[in-house]
């Protein structure tokens, strides 16, 4: 089984359109890798009150894309902060790349 992380724009974005965005990166992925298990990266926690949210939800999901075999980075991605990052990450420890095209 393949485990998959989905880095996707969300900044302006209601939870319900960061959610459909999702939603068809999932099917997409499952049509590709019928055996692919996508990791819960959407993460409604709020960040402590003394703490950037932006950087709090950036390092859980930096934690979480630690467990994932590929990143899969949603169109758009390249004008994002925090997908830029968490390809960087990506790149640097050797977890494979996928990009939406």
């Amino acid at each position: 089984m393949t485990k998959f992380f989905i880095s996707q724009p969300m900044q302006g974005q209601t939870d319900e359109e960061i959610q459909q965005a999702r939603q068809r990166d999932m099917e997409f992925i499952k049509t590709v890798y019928p055996d692919a298990e996508i990791i819960d990266s959407f993460l409604l926690e709020s960040a402590p009150k003394n703490a950037r949210s932006g950087v709090y939800k950036l390092g859980q999901s930096i934690q979480l894309l630690s467990g994932a075999d590929v990143l899969f980075l949603s169109k758009g991605w390249e004008q994002a902060r925090g997908c830029r990052i968490e390809h960087s990450v990506a790149v640097a420890y050797g977890i494979k790349c996928h990009y939406a095209g």
